[in-house]
């Protein structure tokens, strides 16, 4: 009953920006922390950031000063703001809920995961 649905992705140069949505339905959106992954192809998932239910957030060192996680409880909508993006930032990236606390994933798919996406740094 979980659904995900991620937008925002798409082509962007060096230095440039992107900001990311994930629109949440099928359970208590406010009580569950929210999580943003992402994979490359070939690569691990790797969690990027995560906003717990009341708004307290973590990032991943690679993305500290760049990505702001946020959340808007009252649209049931979990947001990544990214700048500065790199060409190793390209990824596919995933929205998670989970009740306790975000963690990493070995895998970017299951229950309560978006279907993801496409985010292209390139010149």
């Amino acid at each position: 009953q979980v659904q995900l649905v991620e937008s925002g992705g798409g082509l962007v140069q060096p230095g440039g920006s992107l900001r990311l949505s994930c629109a949440a339905s099928g359970f208590i959106f406010r009580a569950y922390a929210m999580g943003w992954y992402r994979q490359a192809p070939g690569k691990e998932c790797e969690l990027v950031a995560a906003i717990s239910g009341f708004g307290s957030t973590n990032y991943a060192d690679f993305v500290k000063g760049r990505f702001t996680i946020s959340r808007d409880n009252a649209k049931n909508t979990v947001y990544l703001q990214m700048n500065s993006l790199k060409p190793e930032d390209t990824a596919v990236y995933y929205c998670h809920a989970e009740l306790i606390a975000i963690s990493p994933s070995s895998r970017c798919a299951g229950n309560s995961w978006g279907q993801g996406t496409q985010v292209t740094v390139s010149s």
